[in-house]
Parts: structure tokens; C-alpha cells; sequence
């Protein structure tokens, strides 16, 4: 192949979930399409990286200074929910079960990748609050990492006299117990409730 694609191949295979066959039949696509398309897409990517930043206030992507949710009037303003990353609050509003404001943390603790509470956004977390919320939501992943952030988080959250809650977690909707993992199926059964 040539240099500029195997240029474009390298960067695609960069991105998540795109591996080898991914990127090829992205830059076949690319190519077979008509080229105002590849501009346009050069064009969009150039516009994001020039437009898009961080909320000031929750850590969200933001083309103004507050992103949508921030400004938005009909949120819920005594409720906080704490995620690690901004696809994590992505995930969490196109379910539409939370009307609440976010603070993305930027990642989880993890010692052995050198990250630590001065690497999150848990100081700017910590200034937010009180500030009227009545209940923090710690929406971190299961995972060891996703665990002990939330643990740190509560230590720290304690002291302000907040509500705090934690996301249940367990037997997905639809899921067959049979395929389930027992620390999945573990964690379910600690966190039922009376029906």
C-alpha cells in the first residue's frame, strides 16, 4: 500500500474497539467514497479538536464554556452523580433514568498506571460541594480501580454530611443467570430488595 494509507490505517487502529480489518475496510470506505466526503470528515474531526473542551464546570464536552447539561435549567440541582469518564455519561443519560447534574473525575486511581487522587478532578469535585446538592451518586465502574475510587471518594464525601449512594450493580436486564459470573451473581444477590 502506500504511505498515506498506511498513515490513515495506523492512526484509525489507534482508536477503541478498531482493529487491523476495522481500519482497512474505514480507509477502503474513505476511498470509495466520493472525495467531498473525506474533507467533510477531515473538516468535522478539525472542527472538534478546535471547538470541543472540557466544561468548566463538570468535565463534560463543551463547545461554550458550560456544556448542556450544566446550563440546563430543568436539571435537577441537588443531585450529583460522579462518573470516571465523559462516555460513561453518555451512557448514563441515553438511558434517561437520571435528570441530575455530573462530575466526570477523568479516570479511576490506579497505582500501578501512576495515577492518583492529584491526577482526577476530586478537588474540583470537593469545591462543587455542598453548593445545594443534597446527594452525591458514585457511578464508577465495577472494576478493583472503579471500587477503590469510589471507596476513597466516600472517606472523603463523608465529612461533608451528603447523602452518598452507589450505583447497584449485578444481573443485567435480560441476562441468564447461568451465563453470569459468580462475583456478578454474588453482588446481585447482596444488593436485592424486597419486592
Amino acid at each position: 500500500m502506500s504511505e498515506s494509507i498506511d498513515r490513515l490505517k495506523a492512526l484509525l487502529k489507534r482508536l477503541p474497539a478498531v482493529g487491523e480489518k476495522t481500519a482497512a475496510r474505514m480507509v477502503n470506505h474513505i476511498l470509495n467514497s466520493p472525495p467531498d466526503y473525506g474533507r467533510a470528515l477531515a473538516q468535522a474531526v478539525a472542527e472538534v479538536i478546535a471547538r470541543v473542551r472540557p466544561c468548566a464546570e463538570c468535565g463534560n464536552f463543551a463547545e461554550e464554556e458550560l456544556c448542556p447539561i450544566c446550563r440546563d435549567p430543568g436539571r435537577d440541582r441537588t443531585l450529583l452523580c460522579v462518573v470516571e469518564k465523559v462516555s460513561d455519561l453518555q451512557a448514563i443519560e441515553a438511558s434517561g433514568a437520571y435528570r441530575g447534574l455530573y462530575h466526570v473525575l477523568g479516570g479511576v486511581l490506579s497505582p500501578l498506571e501512576g495515577r492518583g487522587p492529584a491526577q482526577l478532578n476530586i478537588e474540583k469535585l470537593l469545591g462543587r460541594l455542598p453548593g445545594g446538592f443534597q446527594e452525591v451518586i458514585l457511578a464508577t465502574g465495577a472494576s478493583v480501580e472503579g471500587e477503590a475510587t469510589a471507596l476513597y471518594l466516600k472517606e472523603r464525601l463523608e465529612k461533608l454530611g451528603l447523602e452518598i449512594s452507589r450505583i447497584a450493580s449485578g444481573v443485567p436486564v435480560g441476562g441468564e443467570l447461568e451465563y453470569i459470573d459468580g462475583g456478578t451473581l454474588g453482588r446481585a444477590l447482596k444488593g436485592r430488595q424486597r419486592m
